[in-house]
C-alpha cells in the first residue's frame, strides 16, 4: 500500500491503538536520567517492533537507559534508517501531576510530542509501509536514551549506522502549520567553573576569594558575542555559587548556550567564549576552568534533503496537508547523519505545539495524516544521492 489516502484511512482506523499506546508510555517517566523509567518505554517498543518482525538488539548505556536497535532485512533497495528517543526533559514525579490527557482534540502530558506519540505513530506507519517492502533494502530503527542532552553515549552508534543508510527520517514533532526540518545549527555547551576560598564575610572576608565574583563579569562579554548577521549565539543560561549569604563563595559554575548556523561560525565563537572564559581573575587565588563544547554539528541542507523534502511535499499535496520548510536553530539526532552527507528529513511525528512546555500538546487530527506522510515516504522516496 503505497497510496496516501489509502496509508492516512488505515492510520486513521489504527487511531484508538496509537492514542492507547501513546497513553501507556506517556504515563512511564522517562526523563533521561531515569535509566528505568526510560528502558520501560524501550521494553514497549521493542514488543512492538519485534511483533512486527524486526531483529531486536540492545546496548545498555552507563547511567542512561539502553540503546534499541530493531532491524529488517529485505534484500537489495534503499537502506533507511530511521531515529527516535525514549527520554524526556521531565525528572521522575512528572506524571504524578501531569499524566496523559485527550481534551477538545489534544493530547497532553510529559514528552506527548517529544518525541512518545512520534515514536508510536511511526511503529504503526512502519507496519503498513512494509507490507509491501519492494524498494526497500532495509529499514533500521534506533531508539536513543540521551538524546534530551545531546546524546553524548549515543553519537557514535548513530553515527555508524548512519554511515550504512541511503536516507535517514528523523522522528521530532512536525512544527505547527506543517513545518518539517530540512536544517539545523549546530548546538553545543561550555560548562565554566570558578573555584576560590570560603571566608566568614564579616571579620575575616579578607581570607577568602570570591568565586562568583571571578565569574559574573564574563557574562556581558559572552553574552555580547552574540551576532544576528553572523547567526552565532551565547546566553548564560545558568549561573549558581555560594553556599550561604554571609559566606564567601568558594564554587560557582555557569552554563552556556551556544548555537552558530555553521562550523565557522561554531569553532569562531567557542573560540571566542573560551578566550574569555581564560581571563585572568582579579583575585588570583581563584582558578576558572571551562570544558565542553559544540556537541551537535550543523545540519546543512544538501541536494538530497531537498528531495526528500519535494517527496513529501508532493505527498502532503495528494492529502490535502500543509507543509513547509524549517530551518532550526536546535539539534535533533538528525544532525549526526546530515553532517555525514546522508539525506535527513526531520520533524516527521504529528503536529505538537509547545514542546518542552507544560503547554506540549499534541494535534491528534494530524496523527493519522503524519503516519501516512511517514509511511509513504519509507515505502517510496528515492534519497540515495547525498
Amino acid at each position: 500500500m503505497t497510496d496516501p489516502r489509502q496509508l492516512a484511512a488505515a492510520m486513521e482506523a489504527e487511531l484508538p491503538d496509537i492514542l492507547a499506546l501513546t497513553e501507556r508510555v506517556v504515563n512511564i517517566d522517562s526523563g533521561t536520567y531515569h535509566a528505568a523509567g526510560v528502558n520501560a518505554v524501550i521494553d514497549i517498543w521493542a514488543n512492538v517492533l519485534l511483533a512486527s518482525g524486526f531483529d531486536i538488539s540492545r546496548q545498555p548505556l552507563q547511567n542512561r537507559g539502553d540503546q534499541l536497535t530493531a532491524r529488517r532485512m529485505f534484500g537489495a533497495g534503499r537502506r533507511v534508517l530511521i531515529l527516535g528517543h525514549a527520554d524526556t526533559v521531565w525528572p521522575a514525579g512528572t506524571v504524578a501531576e501531569w499524566p496523559f490527557r485527550r481534551d477538545n482534540g489534544w493530547i497532553t502530558g510529559p514528552g506527548v510530542g517529544d518525541m512518545k506519540s512520534c515514536v508510536v505513530t511511526a511503529l504503526h506507519a512502519l507496519r503498513l509501509a512494509l507490507r509491501d517492502p519492494r524498494g526497500i533494502g532495509s529499514v533500521t530503527v534506533l531508539i536513543v536514551p540521551d538524546e534530551e542532552i545531546g546524546s553524548p553515549g549515543s553519537r557514535a552508534w548513530i553515527e555508524l549506522h548512519a554511515r550504512d543508510a541511503d536516507l535517514c527520517l528523523t522522528l521530532e514533532p512536525c512544527r505547527p502549520n506543517g513545518g518539517v526540518v530540512v536544517g539545523r545549527g549546530a548546538v553545543g555547551a561550555l560548562y565554566v567553573r570558578a573555584h576560590g576560598i570560603s571566608a566568614h564575610a564579616g571579620a575575616a572576608r579578607a581570607n577568602g576569594a570570591s568565586a562568583i565574583a571571578a565569574l559574573a563579569p564574563l557574562v556581558a562579554p559572552i553574552e555580547a558575542l552574540t551576532d544576528t548577521t553572523r547567526r552565532i549565539g551565547a546566553m548564560v543560561g545558568l549561573f549558581t555559587g555560594g553556599s550561604a549569604r554571609q559566606v564567601v563563595p568558594q564554587d560557582a559554575e555557569m552554563h552556556v548556550d551556544l548555537r552558530a548556523a555553521d562550523q565557522a561560525g561554531a569553532d569562531h565563537l567557542l573560540a571566542e567564549v573560551r578566550r574569555i572564559a581564560a581571563t585572568p581573575p582579579a583575585d588570583a587565588r581563584v582558578t576558572v576552568t571551562a570544558e565542553g563544547g559544540f556537541y551537535r554539528p550543523p545540519f546543512p541542507t544538501r541536494a538530497g534533503t531537498i528531495r526528500l523534502f519535494d517527496a513529501a511535499k508532493a505527498i502532503c499535496a495528494e492529502l490535502g496537508a500543509p507543509i513547509h520548510e524549517v530551518v532550526s536553530p536546535g539539534g535533533s539526532d538528525g544532525s549526526f547523519a546530515a553532517a555525514l552527507g546522508v539525506p535527513t528529513l526531520d520533524g516527521l511525528g504529528p503536529i505538537t505545539h509547545e514542546t518542552c512546555s507544560r503547554r506540549e500538546r499534541v494535534d491528534v487530527a494530524s496523527i493519522p495524516v503524519r503516519g501516512a506522510l511517514l509511511a509513504a515516504l519509507i515505502a517510496t522516496a528515492d534519497g540515495a544521492a547525498p
